[in-house]
């Protein structure tokens, strides 16, 4: 909710709020909303000013809640951040389920093309990839993947989107009973069997602890026509490998290459909820809006994933109140706890989070970047929260236990099914995340204007008083259902997401 006129340079979000949003860049003048007072020198684009007068140790509201407190006195019209506002432990009132509210849904009628999988889901791309089971299968997962990339390779088949990579930095001297080593083998799994996937070669060398017979016995994987495995040493070296790789991909791309697109509805869709680079507006505009597409896309019988458990930190007590079953609520505060003890024993804290890029953009506490964020999740039922790269068996709205930094919490939620992504960013993030389309959704003009060639959607106009939330959010769910019937995005035609895949690693490397 926007309390003051769309004309007017400043964004109240709530009546209970004490400081306002700059909606551009602001000099010192007097303002009506200041109820004739001046602002007390520059206001940057996304930072906040005061429209109260606090003493020192008052709290400090932004979307009606706590997002920190006046560590000295603030006067109207005074810029609010870093120099006189901090963090202080807020004590929340977390209770369960009583926002769990039912979605009306929708007639099932909109549909994309996608690729029909034999479990039932539906692939928004259709590549071959090449899996590690550990860092020293890298380079021949490389090269092989570079040799399909030269132009004329997969000239003959158009159905097929590329041959991909997917490699990084673990897969061995780690402790198979521990949850380093779960996450891992979750999440290569997780790829492997991704509806986006149409067929796999996974690469070991051969001595390393992430044995493949074991990864494939703990997730149930078989090989097949469409799923072969090796190692190095057995096949004999470096070339050798290349070689019986490649032989593997070429016998199998003309089955790849059969599948086609077709209509598939709606509801096997499942789409992860992102945002890196956030700035003052993130939690005004591209967040809500891409919340009120994920409502969309609930009402459609789809699947709407937001993660990044640090950047809900202060604000889980929104979450709680709309869990489907206390024991849901539950488990989403037993991630909090478990993220509170592991950055103390890295040394660190929650509040910790905010970037310099976030900063600078406006954000001053985890707890008004969390607020911010969990808009992202619209406004229907929590149906489960998962820990990282489990596989997404519910649909609905859903929440995933990942770190904050982007390509862990994205690689987490492709490995748990997510088959699209969307993006929110203010600072201008441009990564992608094969083997799943990227949108990236802009939170202010002046940034989408710079980096157009980068971002899908401006959701600036929100900010200016062009779009309503609604009006975007209706945007940005027709270019989900455009994005997988196959419409390329911009990170797509960057070549983008060939260095995201980052398994979370987690946990002693002996």
């Amino acid at each position: 909710m926007t309390i003051y006129s769309a004309s007017s340079p400043l964004l109240r979000l709530n009546a209970q709020d004490n400081v306002a949003v700059a909606r551009m860049t602001l000099e010192p003048t007097a303002l009506p909303e200041l109820g004739g007072c001046s602002l007390t020198g520059r206001i940057t684009q996304g930072h906040k000013v005061a429209i109260a007068n606090l003493a020192a140790g008052e709290a400090i509201i932004k979307y009606g809640q706590i997002i920190g407190f006046a560590t000295s006195e603030i006067h109207i019209g005074d810029h609010v951040h870093t120099h006189n506002m901090a963090m202080r432990d807020v004590e929340l009132a977390h209770e369960f389920c009583v926002d769990a509210k039912d979605i009306a849904y929708v007639e099932h009628q909109t549909s994309f093309m996608g690729f029909e999988r034999a479990n039932g889901e539906a692939g928004t791309r259709n590549y071959i990839a090449i899996v590690s089971s550990v860092n020293c299968s890298a380079t021949v997962a490389k090269a092989v993947a570079q040799h399909y990339a030269l132009p004329g390779r997969l000239e003959n088949y158009p159905n097929v989107d590329g041959v991909i990579a997917l490699t990084h930095a673990g897969g061995c001297a780690i402790n198979t009973a521990a949850e380093g080593y779960r996450y891992l083998t979750r999440t290569l799994a997780g790829y492997a069997t991704h509806a986006n996937v149409g067929g796999v070669v996974m690469i070991g060398l051969g001595c390393e602890t992430n044995q493949i017979p074991a990864l494939l016995a703990a997730h149930q994987l078989k090989e097949g026509e469409r799923f072969r495995t090796l190692t190095i040493q057995a096949t004999g070296g470096t070339r050798k490998s290349i070689e019986a790789t490649i032989a593997a991909i070429d016998a199998m791309l003309p089955t790849v290459n059969a599948l086609t697109r077709t209509p598939q509805p709606v509801s096997k869709l499942k789409l992860a909820l992102e945002c890196g680079g956030s700035d003052g507006y993130s939690g005004i505009s591209a967040n809500p809006a891409l919340g009120y597409a994920a409502d969309l896309l609930v009402g459609h019988g789809g699947t709407a994933c937001l993660a990044e458990t640090p950047e809900i930190y202060g604000a889980e007590h929104l979450l709680t109140r709309r869990a489907r079953s206390p024991e849901v609520a539950e488990k989403l505060l037993q991630r909090i706890e478990w993220w509170r003890d592991y950055a103390a024993r890295g040394q660190a804290e929650l509040n910790n989070n905010p970037s310099h890029g976030n900063k600078a953009g406006g954000l001053t506490t985890i707890l008004e970047k969390s607020l911010g964020a969990v808009a992202k999740g619209g406004t229907t039922r929590l149906n489960a929260v998962y820990e990282y790269a489990e596989r997404i068996t519910e649909s609905g709205f859903v929440f995933m236990d990942t770190p904050g930094y982007d390509p862990i919490a994205v690689t987490g939620q492709v490995a748990g099914g997510c088959n699209v992504i969307c993006f929110t960013t203010g600072r201008g993030s441009v990564s992608g995340f094969k083997p799943a389309p990227s949108l990236k959704l802009a939170t202010n003009t002046p940034m989408y204007e710079r980096m157009q060639e980068d971002m899908d959607l401006n959701c600036g106009t929100i900010v200016t008083g062009d779009e309503t939330v609604e009006e975007v959010g209706k945007r940005i769910f027709q270019a989900v259902i455009a994005t997988a019937s196959g419409e390329r995005t911009l990170s797509e035609i960057y070549n983008y997401g060939d260095n995201e895949f980052v398994p979370w690693q987690v946990g002693a490397i002996m």
